[in-house]
């Protein structure tokens, strides 16, 4: 490819990191949207030449393949052939690389990008262990938490925001957070400190921060973790990540004058993440030959098991579609719950025995189809020690 040329990127996925994605690569200068791969029939697009539902010509047209469709059972199928034809993988898809990310990896390149929290938490990480701080707590930071939010609320909220009732309803109800901290903790070498993290009620970033140090020190390893803003705080809680870390105590006096404090734990905040917008830093790093920013790992130690919100009878079809109304994920240490039935495959399952609100849903409490995502799993659990 001359200089001069752009790099043809290719999309999965048409939702609002899709979208969004193809109106900002439109304005680059080194960087084109090649083609679209989309499940929606291509009427849905007309007058558009660069949608397509053949994961063929998505390859034939691309130099790197972004995907962001959020599913991981059918994202595991197109990025194991886009993998296998030597195409190297960006993605801002959490689930899928706590889900099949470790065997994926095998096949060739696969990075989460930088503008979701997990790959902002990972180039902050690896900023600052590049300049001597040991992390502690790798932490994001939520505003508002309601387990079990009603249909009407979610719905209403989806069309305020403009993005899916999936994906407001899994970030009301903590799913999303649960997600990226155990992408997290594989990928950047901590631990799940319990089951559904320790998740603080905090009004004062810095200062709660630092209990979560403090479990951290106890456990003898970094954790992944976040602060729940506490309701009708008024202080500082802005919608990004941070991270809790040491620092040579000779410098103790220098780290004091530069406002991080008086230690021993220095907290440090990054006060946004750009989702889409953020993509291409990550997109053009890869093209660059600089390798991956956060994958799962091959030595992955957390997961998001499922928690019923309600009664699940036999026979019941939990389907993507309804999937969030009916359970929820909690981040955990797999070795705590090896047969639990992973977040990424509660898509097209049948429950196979009564299954009460509150309670973690097992492998064997549903009949779940054969893909080569739930293939996936069974060769990341594996790697677990």
């Amino acid at each position: 490819m001359k200089a001069t040329d752009k790099a043809k990127i290719g999309i999965v996925g048409t939702g609002f990191i899709g979208d969004g994605l193809k109106k900002t690569i439109a304005f680059l200068p080194d960087l084109s949207v090649s083609r679209i791969l989309t499940q929606r029939g291509l009427d849905s697009f007309p007058g558009e030449q660069v949608y397509t539902n053949s994961v063929d010509e998505l390859i034939e047209e691309s130099d790197l393949v972004v995907e962001c469709n959020g599913d991981a059972i059918y994202a595991t199928e197109v990025l194991s052939q886009v993998l296998d034809a030597g195409i190297p993988v960006v993605t801002m898809d959490a689930e899928l690389h706590i889900t099949s990310g470790s065997y994926l990896s095998t096949k060739g390149l696969i990075t989460e990008a930088e503008g979701d929290q997990p790959g902002a938490l990972a180039a902050l990480g690896k900023g600052l262990a590049s300049i001597g701080f040991v992390p502690l707590v790798y932490g994001n930071l939520k505003g508002f938490l309601n387990y079990n939010p009603t249909v009407e609320d979610m719905q209403y909220w989806a069309k305020f925001q403009g993005i899916s009732l999936e994906q407001v309803t899994e970030s009301t109800d903590g799913t999303k957070v649960q997600v990226e901290q155990a992408l997290i903790a594989n990928g950047m070498g901590a631990v799940i400190g319990k089951q559904g993290m320790h998740g603080l009620e905090s009004e004062d970033i810095y200062k709660d921060s630092k209990v979560l140090a403090s479990y951290a020190k106890q456990k003898g390893m970094p954790i992944s973790d976040y602060l729940l803003r506490k309701p009708q705080a008024k202080g500082w809680f802005p919608a990004g990540v941070f991270i809790t870390a040491e620092y040579d105590q000779g410098q103790a006096s220098v780290l004091k004058y530069l406002k991080l404090g008086e230690g021993p734990f220095y907290t440090l905040v990054k006060n946004y993440h750009l989702c889409h917008l953020e993509i291409p830093n990550t997109i053009r790093q890869v093209l660059q030959g600089e390798g991956v920013l956060l994958d799962n790992s091959m030595q992955p130690s957390a997961s998001v098991c499922v928690i019923a919100k309600q009664d699940l009878k036999p026979g019941l079809q939990i389907k993507r579609a309804n999937r969030s109304f009916l359970v929820r994920g909690e981040a955990l240490c797999i070795k705590d719950a090896m047969n639990h039935l992973p977040l990424g495959l509660t898509c097209d399952l049948v429950v196979r025995r009564p299954i009460k609100a509150g309670q973690m849903i097992e492998l064997d409490d549903v009949d779940l189809p054969d893909s080569r995502a739930y293939q996936g799993w069974l060769f990341t659990r594996s790697l677990v020690k």
